[in-house]
């Protein structure tokens, strides 16, 4: 069985290959920005998408230590009645 690709991965990629064709379609024919506007703007959603991947990925380790913590407590609390 195939693993499945984290939410931390997927959505981040999606939205900078979105954000990247966006950028490469719309940028170079926007007239009204300056050259430096345009850079700025495209770094700033660079630094977005980013920082989108590490907020997901913070969220599924602590989501994976929670888990974690459950399984021992509920095992802790087996091996408690058993005795």
């Amino acid at each position: 069985m195939a693993k499945k690709i984290d939410k931390h991965i997927w959505l981040p990629l999606l939205l900078f290959v979105y954000f990247t064709g966006m950028a490469v379609y719309f940028i170079p024919r926007n007239n009204e920005m300056t050259d430096t506007m345009k850079i700025v703007t495209i770094v700033v959603g660079y630094l977005i998408v980013a920082a989108l991947y590490f907020a997901l990925k913070k969220k599924k380790k602590l989501q994976s230590e929670r888990e974690e913590d459950m399984k021992n407590s509920d095992t802790e609390q087996t091996n408690i009645n058993n005795n």
